[in-house]
């Protein structure tokens, strides 16, 4: 086994592992609930960067609805960030169950 070899691969894995992060927190992920009323963008690393609200579930005299709504959709692209990262590492890694990743 040569040592300098393996050294080598891990390095070229550890940058692009890096690179791929760095993609995963500009790429975007769109996630709608309560049949498109509500539809929240984030990024795949956890960042939500927008919230749209269909005017009609305005209702002052049930903000909980809309809460609720805007709750589950950020929930919803959150977790759609989340598994399409983990999906890409995992080309990435072959699998190899690296923590943290």
């Amino acid at each position: 086994m040569n040592i300098q070899k393996l050294m080598k691969q891990a390095q070229q894995m550890q940058a692009g592992l890096a690179a791929k992060q760095e993609e995963l927190a500009q790429r975007t992920v769109e996630a709608s609930v309560g049949g498109g009323k509500v539809t929240v963008v984030s990024t795949c690393a956890g960042d939500v960067l927008s919230i749209k609200i269909d005017p009609s579930v305005v209702d002052p005299s049930d903000v909980e609805f809309l809460q609720d709504l805007v709750l589950k959709g950020v929930q919803e692209a959150v977790n759609k960030g989340k598994e399409f990262a983990a999906a890409e590492m995992k080309k990435l890694t072959g699998g190899l169950g690296i923590p943290g990743l």
